[in-house]
């Protein structure tokens, strides 16, 4: 089936690992997650902040997905990282 590809960009403290981030993202992302890619840090927000940007794959193995379930994976994983991380969302 074809994958779902998500990107997102977040705002952390520029002392959270990214690893942290990903995990999170992975946490919150379910079952339809395929995979998790860190694809860009930006270092120069100021105030300790830095922008971490994913690239998220979902993917079902016996359907396509539909918008609502693409969206929903998206919003949840990307909550896990405000919750656990203190993340907030950047718009790409």
């Amino acid at each position: 089936m074809p994958p779902a590809i998500q990107d997102v960009a977040l705002i952390v403290d520029s002392t959270t690992p990214a690893a942290d981030v990903e995990a999170a993202l992975r946490a919150g992302a379910g079952e339809l997650l395929e995979s998790v890619t860190l694809f860009d840090r930006y270092d120069q927000l100021g105030d300790g902040k830095i922008s971490l940007a994913f690239t998220l794959v979902f993917r079902a193995h016996d359907r396509t997905l539909t918008g609502a379930e693409i969206t929903e994976a998206r919003e949840a994983a990307v909550s896990s990282a405000m919750q656990k991380c203190g993340a907030i969302l950047r718009t790409i």
